[in-house]
């Protein structure tokens, strides 16, 4: 970069700062809930509300780490874990045994579900409840936009 970088005027300093507050502290107070309330991180819970969300509750792990922002290595601790505790099953992607498939089973299932009510009640009180229908819209949109063009420069790596 050559030449007098363009500085942020005011506002965009303000908005800049809210941002990073939100996307360094919202993360760690779902994590916190979840913590307290069902011994698991928001990363291991979005993980299994992932798998929960498919017809089959199973997805590769590729997809899965990508869906998640998540490296494979990662996720494949995780998977580990998740293992040792009866949540997901692995195995060979019998279509292409290149790729491993996840697969959550009953009981990790179960957690997720018994999970989501107090978690989707924090995620409402903190993200939807301080928005009207417009600003939850206006705030749709521009991240929409922010997140294609980070996913975009994130797959250029």
């Amino acid at each position: 970069m050559t030449g007098t970088p363009q500085w942020l005027d005011d506002e965009q300093q303000k908005l800049w700062q809210d941002l990073r507050t939100v996307v360094v502290a919202l993360p760690t107070l779902l994590d916190r809930q979840l913590q307290r309330d069902e011994g698991i991180s928001n990363f291991e819970y979005s993980v299994m509300a992932r798998l929960s969300m498919t017809e089959t509750h199973t997805m590769r792990l590729s997809d899965l780490a990508a869906q998640c922002d998540s490296t494979q290595p990662r996720l494949s601790k995780l998977m580990v874990r998740f293992e040792q505790h009866g949540w997901v099953t692995r195995c060979p992607d019998p279509d292409n045994g290149r790729y491993t498939l996840a697969t959550l089973t009953d009981a990790g299932l179960r957690k997720v579900e018994d999970s989501a009510p107090a978690h989707v009640e924090r995620v409402r009180q903190l993200v939807f409840d301080p928005l009207s229908a417009a600003q939850q819209r206006h705030l749709g949109a521009a991240l929409s936009r922010i997140a294609a063009l980070v996913r975009e420069q994130l797959d250029e790596r």
